[in-house]
């Protein structure tokens, strides 16, 4: 078997909660486990849905391995549950690495208590700061945010939507 071949087949969008997926078919999963390489965790992937290139990740819920159809994947996806799409699949071993802007790092360096905090976020919060950060199209943006995040990091304010919890010394 090739490495990473894309895996075509059909399926129907299905929803949970508010999540449109697919299932994805037990012999496409038994390939896609032997291209990644494991049959646990998240599986990094990328495909097309309905001739348009995706990249997500292939997760395993309520004991059911899902591919979800986000917006961007396919417009309108959360009404289009019932529909039949063409989609290929296979496993996606580009880096998904998000470098931190230099001035967020200088930043950290330059106050050691919020570095130190941040060290201590999980990984998925540290992750979703920086691209956050990495985002951002504008010097000034950048500029602003960078100080919002060394805030929210000392418990001062709050950043991407959430606040960090009074700490007690």
């Amino acid at each position: 078997m090739e490495l990473n071949k894309p895996l075509p087949f059909k399926a129907e969008i299905n929803i949970i909660g508010i999540n449109p997926f697919v299932f994805v078919p037990d012999t496409i999963l038994e390939k896609i486990f032997k291209q990644a390489g494991k049959e646990k965790g998240s599986i990094p992937v990328k495909g097309m849905v309905n001739n348009k290139a995706y990249r997500q990740t292939l997760v395993r819920y309520d004991n059911a391995w899902r591919l979800y159809i986000n917006t961007t994947m396919l417009k309108n996806s959360p009404k289009r549950i019932g529909e039949i799409i063409d989609i290929s699949i296979s496993f996606d071993d580009e880096s998904r690495d998000i470098t931190p802007p230099p001035l967020f790092v200088k930043a950290l360096k330059a106050n050691k208590e919020a570095n130190a905090v941040f060290k201590t976020l999980a990984p998925s919060l540290q992750k979703e700061i920086i691209r956050y950060l990495a985002m951002l199209k504008t010097q000034q943006s950048l500029e602003k945010n960078t100080t919002q995040a060394i805030q929210f990091l000392l418990g001062n304010e709050r950043f991407i939507g959430r606040q960090l919890p009074k700490r007690t010394e």
